[in-house]
């Protein structure tokens, strides 16, 4: 059974070793190891994610029985949309409808909000998270490079879910 768990300011290094090993997996072939490292150094150290915490993103574990195989952050914008920051899952558990199931319990989690409308962002070149996206329902909003520093950007799709 697939459940969400709030995540703490003194559990973000865990959160902090999931994008590690979900991320050294994942994205070399999309975006380079250098990438990686680079981002992973930028967004998942604890003193990132205790910001982007305070900025109000707030953290789930994605849990299946007692163990974490992914997280998840999402906030609440000033127009009522959620955003969606960070959604992994352990890669070793894809194509099993673990991603289906946790954005089931997001959209349950926010569904007093009316409309219900999710945003997010995708590397352009993922293309496994984006058909994932496009199965549970979001569609592409717009195309957005995002520069992240050290001559590095994020080429990215926003994508939108209208409920």
């Amino acid at each position: 059974m697939i459940t969400l768990v709030k995540v703490i300011d003194a559990e973000l290094p865990i959160v902090a070793d999931l994008a590690k090993k979900i991320w050294n997996i994942h994205y070399p072939p999309i975006v380079g190891q250098e990438q990686v490292n680079y981002m992973l150094n930028k967004f998942y150290v604890q003193a990132s994610l205790q910001q982007q915490s305070a900025e109000g993103q707030h953290f789930y574990f994605i849990k299946e029985d007692i163990l974490n195989i992914g997280f998840i952050s999402v906030s609440k914008k000033e127009n009522g949309t959620v955003f969606i920051h960070k959604f992994y899952i352990d890669t070793t558990l894809h194509g099993r409808g673990k991603g289906y199931q946790v954005f089931e319990l997001i959209k349950t989690m926010f569904q007093k909000n009316k409309p219900l409308i999710f945003n997010l962002t995708v590397n352009r070149q993922n293309y496994t998270a984006i058909n994932f996206y496009f199965k549970i329902g979001f569609k592409i909003k717009e195309i957005a490079n995002f520069d992240i520093g050290n001559n590095y950007f994020m080429n990215d799709f926003v994508m939108e879910y209208r409920l």
